[in-house]
C-alpha cells in the first residue's frame, strides 16, 4: 500500500482537501469567493494575498493569534512539538500556576491549530507547519512593525551584512572555535545560543549591570539605543553578540537568545482560555423583564413624541448633511434628555425607517408614511420593529458630537456614522448576556476582557479613532439596550432572548402583557390640570393634547388648560359645547367649575376680532373695541389705520398681526377671502415614500450552503480542467499537467475528435474563446454535434452548454487514466 506524499504547497494542501473542509473555508472566508476562483490554484493565490489575510487574521481569538505569532518566529517549517514549546516554555520554571497555564496550553493547542488549518492560514502535516508567507510577513518582527511576542530578528538576519572579521570576533569572546566562513560563524553563535547549557555558562560569567540590560529587553521591545562609546556591560553584551547592531546608534537584542532567557516562550502570558464573563448581580428575573417592559414602553412614548414634535416638519439639514447642533439640543430639551440620547432616539427613529429628508428645495427631516403605519401597529409589535431596526444598523449614535479623521464634527443623522463592526459587537455582546443565567448582570470589565480576547486584532476603524473602537461599541450597546429595553436592571429580558432565538412574533408574545393597558380617562383637578394616570389612549391623547399643555411627566403626565391651549382647540374647529362634552365625558371627576368658566370666557371673545389679508385687515362689530386697540401703545407697531368704523387695515402680515393681537390680551380669529373663521390643525408632513437606511457591510456576506455547495463543484471541476493529463496532440506536442497553453488543431481535426468522442461518450480538453474574446480551457463530455455547434456536459462547470465549433481553438483526448 503506497503512502500519502506531503503537501508541497498550499494549493496541494486544499486540492487534499474533501468538499465539506473547502466549503468550510470558504463560509469563514467569504472574500475567496468574490468571484468564484476558477480553480484550487487560483483559490491558494487568492487565499495569500495581502488584504484577504489580513481579514482573516483580524477574525482570530487571542490564543489562535498567539499560535500564528508563534510559527512566525519559529523556523520553516517548525515540528508541533516546537510550536507547543513556544507556547508553554521548556519546562526549567517551576511552579503550579505554570503547570496549569501549560496543561491549558496543550489541551487548546489542536483547536487553535485545526482553526488556522481551516481558514488556510497554516498548512503541512504536524511534522512540517508551514504559516503561510503572507501572514508570516505580517506576524514576524521587524523593526518597522514589531511583534507582539515582543522578540526581535533571529542572529542570521541581525548579523546580514556583518563583516566576517567582526563576526570572528564575536565567536572568540563567546568562547568558540573560529570558522572559515561567516556562514558557518552565524550557525555557531546560532547554536550557542539555543543551547541551554552553553547559554546559561555565558550568562553566569555576565557582569551583574548587562544582565540588568538583558532584563530590560528580554520581552520586548527588543531593541536600545547606544552610544559611540557604551558602557562595560552594553561593551561585553555586543562582544558577546548578546546585543548586535542594527544602526550606528541601535542594537537587538537576538531571538535566539531573547528566548533563552524567557525560558522558550514566545509569549510571557499565553492565554489558551477565553475570559469569563463574571456576575456583577444576580437579580429577580421577573423583576428585570418588568423594568425592560417599562423602558420599552418609554422608548415607543419618546419616540413618538420626538416625531410629533417634528410633525409639521423638522428640522433643516445642514449642507453637509446631519442634524445641526442647535436642533440636536432642541430635540434633547423637548424630550428633557440628554443630548447624547437625543442623539440615539433620532438615530433609531432614521434606522427603522420612520424618519428621512424630505426631498423638497429646502430640504427638512419629517416623519415618514411608515411611521402612520408603526402608530397603527400595538405597543408590542412597535417595539419590535424598533428593536429589529436596531440590531443590524451600523449608524453609531454614540460618536455623535466626535470627530472624523479629518477633524470635523460628526453630527447627528450625519454621513460619516456608519461602523461595519457596530452590528457584529452588537450581536455578540447580546449573546454574552444570553450565557448567563435569567436575571444575572454582566460585570462590565469582564465582558470587554472577553470581547478582546475573541478579537484582539479588531480594535481600529479607519476613520483614524481610538484603537479600542471594539470596546467602545460594547459599552455604547450596554448603555443603548438599556435605553431600548433590551435589558432591564442591567439583565438580559425574557423578551429580549425570544426575540434573539425566536423571533419578532415570540418577542411581542411576551412583552404584551408587561406592558400597561391605554386608558380611556383623566383625571381633572380644581387648579385647571388633568392628570393622566396612565398611558391615554391614542384618539384622547392627541385631543388632549391640543386642548391642554403638557406640563410633568412620568408614570403619571400632567396636563395644564390654559387660555392659549383652549384657544388652540377653538382654533382647531371645536366649539365650548364641544369641549365641555369631551371633558364630561373622558373625566372620572366631575369638570371643575373654573376649566368650565375658563372654556366659556375663551370661547366668548373667541372670533370677536376677525383678521383677514389686505396686506392685513382686523374686522369687528364692536367699534369700541377697535378704538380700544387703536389708543392702545403696543398697537404703535403694527401700523394699523380704519378704514370703516368697523374695520381697520394694517400693513404687516396676517400671521403676524393675529400674534401681536393675541399677546396685547385678545383673542382674534383668521377668516378667509369669504369671511369664514378659518379653522387651523397642526399639518402632518410627511416625505415620500422612503426606505431605511442599508447597512454598510463589514465585508462580504456569508455565503449560503446552496452557493457554498455550487462553488466547490465549480472549484473541483476548473481544477480537473486545469490539471488533467493529456494526450498527445496530433502535432506531436504532449500536453503537459497545468499547462496554460490552449490546445491548437485544424478545423477539420477539431471536428474529427468531437464527433469521436460524441459516438464512444469519452471526454476531451479543449480551448474555447468566448464573444468576449476571453480565453478558457475546459473539459467536456460531447453529446450531440451538429449545425456548427457542439452540445457537451461541460465538466469545468458543472452544466450543459453548447459551444461554436468555430471558436474552439484545438482539441485533445485526455490520459487513459483521467477518462471515467
Amino acid at each position: 500500500m503506497g503512502t500519502t506524499t506531503p503537501p508541497r504547497t498550499l494549493a496541494e494542501a486544499l486540492r487534499a482537501r474533501g468538499d465539506e473542509s473547502l466549503a468550510g473555508l470558504l463560509r469563514a472566508r467569504p472574500d475567496l469567493l468574490n468571484p468564484v476562483p476558477n480553480d484550487i490554484t487560483q483559490l491558494a493565490t487568492r487565499a495569500s494575498t495581502r488584504a484577504s489575510v489580513v481579514r482573516a487574521v483580524e477574525h482570530l481569538d487571542r490564543f489562535a493569534l498567539q499560535t500564528a505569532e508563534a510559527l512566525a518566529v519559529a523556523p520553516d517549517p517548525a515540528p508541533y512539538d516546537t510550536l507547543l514549546s513556544l507556547l508553554t516554555g521548556d519546562g526549567l520554571d517551576d511552579g503550579e500556576q505554570c503547570d496549569d497555564v501549560g496543561a491549558a496550553v496543550t489541551a487548546a493547542l489542536p483547536g487553535a491549530l485545526a482553526t488556522l488549518r481551516e481558514q488556510a492560514l497554516v498548512w503541512g502535516e504536524d511534522e512540517r507547519l508551514r504559516l503561510v508567507r503572507t501572514a508570516r510577513e505580517l506576524l514576524a518582527p521587524s523593526p518597522q512593525h514589531p511583534s507582539p511576542t515582543g522578540l526581535g530578528p533571529t542572529v542570521a538576519e541581525a548579523t546580514a551584512g556583518m563583516s566576517p572579521g567582526r563576526l570572528q570576533e564575536i565567536l572568540v569572546a563567546s568562547g568558540l572555535p573560529a570558522t572559515h566562513d561567516p556562514v558557518s560563524a552565524v550557525a555557531a553563535l546560532s547554536a550557542l545560543f539555543t543551547d541551554r547549557t552553553r547559554m546559561a555558562q555565558l550568562l553566569d560569567t555576565a557582569p551583574v549591570e548587562a544582565l540588568s540590560v538583558l532584563d530590560r529587553l528580554v520581552w520586548g521591545p527588543p531593541y536600545g539605543e547606544v552610544t559611540p562609546n557604551p558602557t562595560p556591560p552594553v561593551k561585553w553584551l555586543r562582544d558577546r553578540g548578546l546585543l548586535l547592531p542594527v544602526s550606528t546608534r541601535t542594537v537587538v537584542l537576538p531571538r535566539e537568545a531573547a528566548l533563552h532567557l524567557r525560558a522558550g516562550r514566545a509569549h510571557r502570558v499565553p492565554e489558551p482560555v477565553p475570559p469569563v464573563v463574571a456576575a456583577a448581580a444576580e437579580r429577580d428575573p421577573q423583576a428585570v423583564d418588568r423594568a425592560a417592559a417599562g423602558q420599552a414602553f418609554t422608548a415607543l412614548s419618546t419616540v413618538e413624541e420626538l416625531l410629533k414634535l417634528w410633525n409639521g416638519g423638522g428640522p433643516a439639514i445642514l449642507r453637509a448633511g446631519g442634524l445641526s447642533v442647535r436642533e440636536l439640543k432642541r430635540a434633547a430639551a423637548a424630550l428633557e434628555v440628554a443630548e447624547p440620547i437625543a442623539a440615539f432616539w433620532v438615530e433609531l427613529a432614521y434606522a427603522a425607517g420612520l424618519l428621512a429628508t424630505d426631498g423638497e428645495s429646502d430640504e427638512r427631516y419629517a416623519p415618514t408614511p411608515a411611521y402612520d403605519e408603526w402608530l397603527d401597529l400595538s405597543a408590542q409589535d412597535r417595539w419590535t420593529h424598533l428593536a429589529t431596526a436596531w440590531l443590524p444598523a451600523t449608524r453609531v449614535p454614540g460618536l455623535v458630537g466626535g470627530q472624523d479623521a479629518k477633524g470635523r464634527a460628526l453630527s447627528a443623522l450625519g454621513p460619516e456614522l456608519d461602523r461595519s463592526a457596530a452590528p457584529e459587537v452588537r450581536r455578540r455582546v447580546l449573546a454574552l448576556f444570553a450565557e448567563l443565567p435569567p436575571g444575572t448582570a454582566p460585570d462590565p470589565e469582564t465582558l470587554l476582557r472577553r470581547l478582546r480576547w475573541e478579537r484582539p486584532l479588531r480594535g481600529s476603524s479607519p476613520s483614524g479613532e481610538s484603537t479600542d473602537l471594539r470596546s467602545r461599541l460594547a459599552l455604547w450597546t450596554l448603555n443603548e439596550a438599556e435605553l431600548l429595553g433590551i435589558t432591564g436592571r442591567g439583565a438580559l429580558s425574557s423578551q429580549a432572548r425570544a426575540l434573539l432565538d425566536e423571533g419578532e412574533d415570540a418577542a411581542a408574545a411576551l412583552l404584551a402583557p408587561l406592558l400597561p393597558e391605554p386608558l380611556d380617562h383623566v383625571l381633572l383637578q380644581a387648579d385647571l390640570t388633568a392628570v393622566a394616570p396612565g398611558p391615554l389612549e391614542r384618539p384622547l391623547a392627541e385631543a388632549l393634547s391640543v386642548l391642554a399643555d403638557v406640563e410633568s411627566k412620568g408614570g403619571a403626565t400632567v396636563y395644564r388648560f390654559t387660555p392659549g391651549s383652549v384657544r388652540r382647540a377653538l382654533d382647531a374647529g371645536q366649539a365650548a359645547a364641544d369641549l365641555h362634552a369631551f371633558l364630561a365625558a373622558h373625566s372620572r371627576t366631575p369638570v371643575p367649575q373654573p376649566l368650565s368658566y375658563l372654556i366659556d370666557d375663551v370661547a366668548r371673545r373667541h372670533g370677536h376680532l376677525r383678521i383677514g389679508a389686505a396686506s392685513a385687515y382686523v374686522r369687528c362689530d364692536d367699534e369700541a373695541v377697535l378704538n380700544e386697540i387703536l389708543a392702545d401703545r403696543r398697537s404703535t407697531g403694527l401700523r394699523l389705520r380704519r378704514l370703516a368704523p368697523t374695520v381697520l387695515a394694517s400693513q404687516a402680515d396676517p400671521g403676524y398681526l393675529l400674534e401681536a393681537l393675541r399677546e396685547m390680551g385678545y383673542a382674534p380669529a383668521a377668516e378667509s377671502a369669504e369671511g369664514d373663521v378659518l379653522i387651523t390643525r397642526a399639518g402632518a408632513r410627511r416625505t415620500p415614500p422612503r426606505t431605511p437606511p442599508t447597512p454598510v457591510p463589514e465585508g462580504p456576506p456569508v455565503p449560503d450552503t446552496t452557493l457554498l455547495g455550487a462553488a466547490v463543484r465549480a472549484i473541483r471541476a476548473g481544477d480537473t480542467a486545469a490539471t488533467v493529463v493529456r494526450k498527445k496532440s496530433p502535432e506531436g506536442a504532449a500536453g503537459a499537467r497545468t499547462s496554460d497553453a490552449l490546445p491548437r488543431t485544424t478545423s477539420a481535426e477539431t471536428l474529427a475528435t468531437v464527433q469521436a468522442a460524441a459516438m464512444t461518450g469519452s471526454a476531451v480538453w479543449i480551448g474555447y474563446v468566448n464573444a468576449e474574446g476571453a480565453a478558457s480551457q475546459r473539459v467536456i463530455a460531447p453529446v450531440r454535434v451538429e449545425g456548427g455547434f457542439v452540445t457537451a456536459y461541460d465538466h469545468t462547470a458543472d452544466e450543459v452548454r453548447t459551444f461554436a465549433l468555430h471558436r474552439i481553438t484545438g482539441v485533445a483526448e485526455l490520459a487513459e487514466d483521467e477518462q471515467g
